[in-house]
């Protein structure tokens, strides 16, 4: 199975021949046409991008295959994914969010603690959502050098030195009371 990346969203109708307003969320907003035909989250149908202009908050865009504002306003809300094969290399200490969901999770001493179940970023820093089999919930791991000191893609783990009690929570609410 392909690896996608979302790499924006149609964010609505834009004019009556059918363009829509997408959201751009590739570093240089006007590459997201770069990475080949775009897929829904679903990957039932694909889309070759053209921007026509800017505008607020994003681009207007022809879809391929979007002829009218009806078949455009439908797409409301779709994301739209390229193939994380199509996105250009990064710098060692940076990664795709794609890249670190399903890694193992193991702590300086070894002990396992999950694996990366998904990437929050809300404004503030990116958080890595850790599951164990014996946690009843998620613990939110910041990813910062100082508590990831290590990100390992071709071992396929990450290595965390999470604060005292970070992880205390999580196991105590999955033993019975």
């Amino acid at each position: 199975m392909t690896v996608r990346v979302c790499v924006g969203a149609i964010i609505g109708a834009f004019g009556v021949r059918g363009e829509v307003r997408v959201k751009s969320f590739t570093a240089v907003p006007t590459s997201i046409g770069d990475y080949g035909p775009l897929s829904t989250e679903d990957g039932s149908r694909h889309f070759t991008l053209t921007i026509t202009r800017p505008v607020k908050n994003g681009f207007a865009v022809r879809l391929s295959g979007v002829a009218t504002r009806e078949q455009a306003a439908g797409l409301r809300g779709t994301r739209l994914y390229a193939p994380r094969e199509a996105l250009p290399g990064l710098p060692n200490d940076e990664f795709y969010y794609a890249d670190l969901i399903g890694l193992a999770v193991v702590d300086t001493g070894g002990q396992d603690r999950g694996q990366v179940h998904a990437v929050h970023n809300h404004g503030a820093s990116d958080l890595l959502e850790v599951r164990a089999n014996r946690q009843r919930s998620a613990v939110l791991v910041p990813f910062t050098q100082e508590i990831v000191p290590m990100v390992d893609l071709a071992a396929g783990r990450i290595i965390i030195d999470p604060p005292d009690g970070l992880f205390d929570d999580a196991t105590d609410a999955g033993q019975g009371a």
